[in-house]
């Protein structure tokens, strides 16, 4: 794989394969996971979870079988499945074969040859063992380990709702349990963890996936960062005054996150004249400012409402705030103590839980010496945003 000197900036688009910088590592070591179990892979959003898996797609190992789908829009357990025989049957036709024994079963339900990958709906009760039947053949058509590559899971199980999503959980875990070859990749902006907890209020009891691996996606290396930062700048020909110092600032300034550097190039671009630090920082400031959300950056607070319950928002919001106007980690106990001055805050377990999950969310990270944001640039869009 050759990787290009210079690049185009390329926001919120795909991106090559051969252009995705400073992941090879990573997926290296996913690759190693994977030949032991299946994987769920967390981060914030826009940390390049599509890009890192459709490499892996692209450039598997030759005794690995990657088949990619991106399950937003799933809406149904049985559009799940007709999504899966797609993308079998699609492998399997370059073998010149079939899904056989999905087809044999749909044709024993509906007393008709069955044709085609468009499921009918006389078939949705029986989706579980179309599901496990369609794997199956894809299992028995080859001979290397198959890895399902499924991003946007999460929003998947909450468009199917919460029966469906429990059953369609255990259901895979019960796959992977038939299939010790099959491997399954989740990803999703969402955090599955919401899903789950939000299942579990309906009594939903089983632990679906503690036989898989949990592992983040972290931002570039800082050096990596900069040399993405610097093949941008090339690319788009951007003056600068000093090529290196202007990359190390924009990388510095996006906290290594390739998604925000191939916005901030592309608004330095548009901006023109020669770059330096004084306008790198000036187009950030603009950026964040913004009420058109060039970077998209508004999830940050409408998830709080979304995903947190009445009770634990006020806790929510009020930590952020906090930590957002602070200039060093705070321990609990500082926390608490500014939190409780509030009338809506003064229940420390509720404060210990809300900053759990602040922390899965991504917001913050707990280091010894106390609680911080984890990333510079989104704590200052959140003293922009809260005034």
């Amino acid at each position: 794989m050759v990787i290009p000197l210079k690049l185009r900036a390329n926001p919120g688009g795909q991106i090559s394969p051969n252009e995705v910088i400073g992941r090879d590592q990573l997926i290296q070591q996913f690759w190693e996971i994977l030949d032991r179990q299946s994987l769920m892979l967390n981060a914030e959003r826009r940390m390049g979870k599509t890009c890192i898996i459709k490499k892996m797609e692209a450039e598997a190992p030759e005794d690995k079988l990657p088949i990619y789908h991106d399950l937003e829009k799933v809406r149904s357990p049985l559009e799940f499945v007709e999504t899966i025989l797609q993308d079998v049957e699609e492998y399997l036709s370059g073998l010149r074969r079939t899904a056989r024994r999905t087809r044999q079963l749909l044709t024993q339900i509906s007393g008709t040859e069955a044709m085609g990958v468009k499921l009918p709906e006389f078939a949705a009760p029986h989706w579980k063992i179309l599901l496990t039947k369609t794997i199956g053949d894809l299992v028995e058509n080859q001979e290397r380990k198959v890895i399902l590559l499924w991003d946007e899971v999460p929003y998947m199980l909450g468009n199917i709702g919460n029966q469906a999503a429990m059953e369609v959980l255990d259901t895979l875990r019960s796959i992977r349990q038939m299939y010790p070859d099959v491997r399954m990749v989740f990803t999703g902006s969402i955090g599955l963890h919401h899903v789950i907890a939000s299942l579990k209020k309906e009594g939903y009891t089983n632990e679906p996936t503690n036989d898989m691996y949990s592992a983040d996606i972290p931002p570039l290396s800082h050096v990596d960062a900069i040399g993405l930062a610097q093949k941008l700048l090339l690319g788009e020909n951007i003056s600068t005054t000093d090529s290196w110092v202007s990359a190390a600032a924009i990388a510095e300034a996006m906290d290594d996150i390739p998604f925000y550097i191939h916005h901030l190039i592309i608004k330095l671009k548009m901006r023109g004249g020669t770059v330096n630090e004084a306008t790198i920082t000036k187009t950030i400031e603009d950026c964040l400012l913004d009420p058109l959300n060039p970077w998209k950056m508004d999830h940050y607070r409408e998830r709080i409402d979304n995903y947190y319950n009445d009770e634990q928002r006020f806790y929510a919001l009020n930590l952020l705030d906090l930590l957002a106007v602070s200039n060093e980690p705070l321990l609990f106990d500082e926390l608490f103590q500014n939190l409780k001055q509030e009338p809506e805050t003064q229940n420390k377990e509720i404060a210990r839980t809300v900053l759990r999950l602040l922390e899965r969310d991504y917001y913050i990270i707990r280091q010894s010496e106390g609680y911080g944001f984890r990333y510079g640039l989104i704590q200052r869009y959140w003293n922009l945003l809260r005034g």
